[in-house]
């Protein structure tokens, strides 16, 4: 999967179409992404105890890692990921404009 925790995404499909927002979280395994504030639900949770109330609360729901793209660096614009090595080293790059893109650190 080429999209990672903390990338610039624009999503591609659904009804965020063409809004961005940044990766909170990424699970290869089912190719799935959260992005922060897209793509919410309502949850009815019910209380648990006295300092945490119910109600209802607006979820981040998971989406195909597919129906987003990575921002260009350089432009703004969503473009591929590729890959390349350099110094033994693995590094992503925006297929459009070959920049590296940058790891962001938690």
């Amino acid at each position: 999967m080429k999209v990672r925790k903390g990338d610039r995404v624009r999503i591609l499909t659904g009804k965020d179409a063409g809004r961005d927002g940044t990766v909170s979280a990424a699970f290869p395994a089912t190719n799935k992404v959260i992005v922060e504030g897209r793509n919410t639900a309502k949850r009815h949770t019910k209380p648990r105890s006295q300092e945490e109330p119910g109600g209802i609360i607006d979820k981040d729901m998971p989406m195909n890692a597919s129906n987003v793209a990575v921002l260009s660096p350089k432009d703004g614009k969503p473009t591929r990921v590729g890959y390349k090595v350099e110094n033994g080293r693995k590094i992503r790059i925006c297929k459009r404009t070959g920049v590296e893109i940058p790891e962001v650190k938690p």
